[in-house]
């Protein structure tokens, strides 16, 4: 630690204790107030690193629900696949195979409707962009979901009982593997973030910490010189005392 040991108002116990410098502003108000701003700072960037490991969660939780809703949409494709097989395949069993893609569809309606973070649906369509605050000076990111519906992603009406065309499933597919990679690259984007507010915290804090912090090994010397001269002005004030009290005996006598 390199900080200014404070000369003007001498070294005090306390500023030893503590090791820090700047407890009050008559220890420097200038450096107090920039320390000050410094830490405000520090605090603004850690708060951002957080928010977006909050986000970062977003996307985690909504990929995941996502993947789910890849495999429901792959089993359907299977189905219609065996559905179109007009040699070996009858109308009872494209009904069979419907009734298994109602309930494909039934658990993917649930992922989108029951999929949240704190509250917040990430895949119903009411709310598909989540604003960060990435520092204290008003920086922001976005975090961007998808709509994973029946309707949105077109196959509210699938059924392999008539006609159908599996384009259906392929561009439902498309859909949700396109949120998907738009969520793993806002992840990253979210890293280097935290990254550089790591890098920004660390250089303010570094700076603060330079105006804040007492030069211990200074302190202490100086504090031994002011407790040298306090002793030695004591016993100059009781020497003056004693010759003023001798000079006064010897007018007397």
């Amino acid at each position: 630690m390199s900080g200014i040991s404070g000369v003007g108002q001498g070294v005090r116990y306390g500023q030893l204790a503590s090791g820090v410098r700047l407890q009050t502003a008559a220890d420097g108000a200038a450096e107090l107030g920039i320390a000050e701003k410094e830490n405000i700072q520090t605090t603004g960037y850690e708060v951002g690193s957080n928010n977006a490991k909050s986000a970062q969660e977003v996307a985690n939780i909504s990929d995941a629900a996502l993947g789910s809703i890849t495999d429901y949409l792959q089993r359907i494709r299977e189905l219609a696949l065996s559905s179109m097989n007009d040699a070996t395949t009858t109308d009872s069993d494209r009904a069979t195979y419907q009734q298994e893609i109602e309930q494909l569809k039934k658990g993917i309606s649930d992922v989108a409707e029951q999929t949240m973070y704190n509250t917040n649906k990430l895949l119903d369509g009411s709310r598909t962009e989540f604003q960060v605050a990435t520092d204290g000076n008003g920086g922001s990111a976005s975090v961007t979901t998808t709509n994973a519906t029946l309707e949105a992603l077109g196959i509210a009406d699938f059924d392999v009982t008539g006609s159908f065309s599996l384009d259906t499933i392929d561009q439902a597919l498309e859909t949700v593997t396109q949120a998907r990679g738009t969520m793993g690259a806002q992840y990253n984007a979210l890293d280097y973030l935290q990254n550089y507010n790591s890098t920004a915290a660390y250089a303010h804090t570094a700076t603060a910490s330079r105006l804040e912090d007492l030069d211990y090994p200074q302190a202490v010397e100086e504090k031994k010189k002011q407790e040298t001269l306090q002793q030695y002005a004591l016993m100059m004030q009781k020497k003056k005392q004693e010759d003023e009290a001798r000079k006064s005996a010897m007018f007397w006598t």
